[in-house]
């Protein structure tokens, strides 16, 4: 695997974790994995799932990894413990459903951006918001190489340009379009109940859903 290319951290092994483990893979950037439980309970299926990705803890994924992408039920960010995120690079993948996550009021109707309220529970990490509007069917079926006319994007929300500017770099390898939208705060507009949920749209018109922050 080229040098040059950050290991990928993924915490969460259900359908949105396998599809972006297979993207980032295909990409060929270093992917490790974890589950909710002991890595044991996922090392058979990852084996199928997403070949030659490293299955550990989560702490173990986390330490070894330049970029955390967050593949769990949002309900399950509290339980993220913030000394491990410190100086990471944090994807929140997340989106709240209240069929798994339960009715929670604080991510029901936010006064933040979930991704804010990612961002304050984790100080000490650099959230960027990505990869959540877009199902993970259509990431694993409409990723296609840089400057195909009919291909799709993901937008993109963060406090940090770089941050911003890596993440991108992320998106386009993986398949997509990256647009970045603004401060993290713009991230609010990619959540359940805005145009910008669920777009499986080119670059242009995922612009004309959301307005820059």
């Amino acid at each position: 695997m080229p040098d040059s290319l950050p290991s990928i951290a993924i915490l969460g092994a259900g359908k949105l974790g396998v599809v972006l483990a297979q993207l980032a893979l295909k990409a060929r950037y270093p992917v490790s994995i974890a589950g909710s439980g002991s890595p044991e309970k996922i090392r058979l299926s990852m084996s199928v799932l997403a070949p030659g990705a490293t299955v550990a803890t989560a702490p173990q994924v986390i330490e070894q990894a330049a970029i955390v992408i967050l593949a769990l039920p949002l309900s399950n960010y509290h339980s993220l413990q913030p000394s491990l995120f410190t100086n990471k690079l944090v994807i929140d993948a997340m989106n709240y459903w209240w069929e798994v996550d339960g009715h929670d009021t604080e991510l029901s109707a936010p006064t933040l951006s979930t991704s804010e309220l990612v961002q304050a529970h984790l100080p000490s990490a650099r959230v960027v918001k990505a990869l959540s509007h877009m199902g993970y069917h259509h990431l694993h079926d409409e990723a296609l190489p840089a400057g195909q006319s009919d291909r799709k994007a993901i937008a993109i929300a963060g406090n940090s340009p770089a941050d911003v500017a890596t993440v991108a770099d992320l998106v386009n390898r993986l398949g997509f379009d990256p647009v970045p939208i603004g401060n993290l705060a713009a991230g609010k507009q990619l959540e359940p109940g805005h145009p910008a949920f669920g777009a499986n749209v080119d670059a242009a018109t995922l612009r004309s859903y959301v307005t820059e922050a």
